[in-house]
């Protein structure tokens, strides 16, 4: 019986030891892969080197302040892509901050002091200048690139068939500070078009459309838009029709939603016309000789050289419409943006391009006047971009 005990305590002794060894070996192999957190990367470096003054003046050198929207929509995705693939340590570190749209976004730019760029509506210059706010704006700013078109939605009962069944009713078209409703009064303008425009911020708005309290809600955001295709529709309502009417062919652009854009607004297999505005990265037009031109020179090189990333998963599919060679009516681009897509020898959609297409195209003997062939140009300025996209996502030949 006590051999029995001795043997049992022998056991437990041996498994005792073996675990000791065991142990000592895990944590040898520990002590051989862990990391000193200061070595893990530059980014990490700078933060626990803070105290640093040479640190201190990289971070603030190499640091680029993109003002995107509001959480949800599509500008502060876009920023958060731009972060995800530009971010370089100490060389280049791009800080997307959640904005309230468009027209925010235009004085933040101008008058908030450490935003270099942002991302903004084209129509929205044009509102404020035609509505007496700003004199003159469109010379204070440049555009590094046009982004992708935003697509108007309207939501509303299904007795509502067109836009402009929505006359004399009350209409959701977000905050004002923001830029749907800058597009949605500019459209109205345009269409003679008089409705009881609220605002209201757009969840809230989405609430009492359910309730009965409005009769549509208006966004106008780079589709999916999140607020649009988490909408819990019980069967009552749509996305709304908008017909590409003569007073809108010289801003915008006719596009399409479709069933898998929103499943739960649009049924199996239909679509839907609407209009597209676009949307670009604007920045305040520096001088050559600042700092600040400099940061944003510095932006542009890595954002063009990088831009093919954008256009492959996991990114937002919104950067598949984009082509940095795309030009834009009224603005100016930003000189070394230019400069990098003359280097590179990357052309935007010439009139020489336009009128080839048009002798080979039937609809050219359709053209009777000058804004015919101006909406038609706009068209295939969109088409070609969406090409030009395509092959920018390709890769290099080696």
């Amino acid at each position: 019986m006590l051999g029995d005990k001795m043997r049992r305590l022998s056991r437990l002794m041996g498994l005792a030891i073996f675990a000791l060894v065991m142990g000592c070996g895990l944590v040898a192999r520990a002590e051989e892969t862990e990391f000193d957190p200061a070595k893990v990367s530059d980014s990490l470096k700078a933060i626990f080197q803070f105290g640093s003054v040479t640190t201190k003046q990289a971070l603030n050198e190499n640091t680029v302040t993109c003002i995107t929207g509001t959480i949800g929509g599509t500008y502060v995705q876009i920023g958060a892509d731009l972060a995800s693939v530009l971010d370089d340590g100490n060389n280049l570190r791009v800080l997307p901050i959640v904005g309230r749209g468009s027209v925010q976004s235009v004085a933040d730019i101008l008058f908030l002091q450490g935003v270099d760029i942002g991302i903004v509506r084209a129509d929205t210059l044009d509102y404020l200048e035609r509505k007496g706010f700003a004199k003159d704006i469109k010379r204070q700013f440049t555009y590094i690139t046009k982004l992708y078109n935003e697509e108007m939605q309207v939501i509303a009962p299904k007795s509502i068939h067109s836009l402009r069944d929505l006359e004399g009713k009350t209409v959701s078209v977000d905050l004002p500070n923001g830029s749907t409703f800058v597009t949605v009064l500019t459209v109205a303008e345009r269409l003679g078009m008089k409705a009881n425009f609220v605002y209201i911020e757009q969840r809230i708005a989405m609430e009492k459309l359910k309730k009965g309290e409005l009769d549509a809600v208006i966004v106008v955001g780079g589709k999916p838009y999140k607020s649009v295709s988490t909408f819990d529709n019980d069967g009552r309502f749509h996305l709304v029709k908008v017909d590409y009417e003569k007073p809108l062919q010289g801003d915008y652009l006719p596009t399409t939603l479709t069933s898998k854009d929103y499943p739960n607004l649009i049924a199996d297999g239909e679509t839907v016309d609407t209009i597209a505005v676009p949307a670009l990265l604007a920045a305040y037009n520096w001088s050559p000789k600042t700092d600040r031109y400099r940061k944003l020179t510095n932006f542009v090189n890595a954002f063009f050289t990088k831009f093919p990333q954008f256009q492959k998963p996991p990114f937002h599919p919104k950067w598949k419409e984009v082509s940095l060679s795309a030009p834009l009516a009224g603005w100016t681009r930003f000189p070394a943006a230019q400069d990098w897509l003359d280097k590179h020898g990357i052309e935007p959609v010439t009139r020489e391009r336009f009128e080839t297409f048009l002798r080979q195209n039937p609809a050219a003997a359709k053209m009777q006047t000058s804004d015919d062939k101006e909406a038609l140009f706009k068209q295939f300025q969109a088409w070609e971009a969406s090409q030009n996209s395509k092959a920018q996502a390709r890769p290099t030949p080696r």
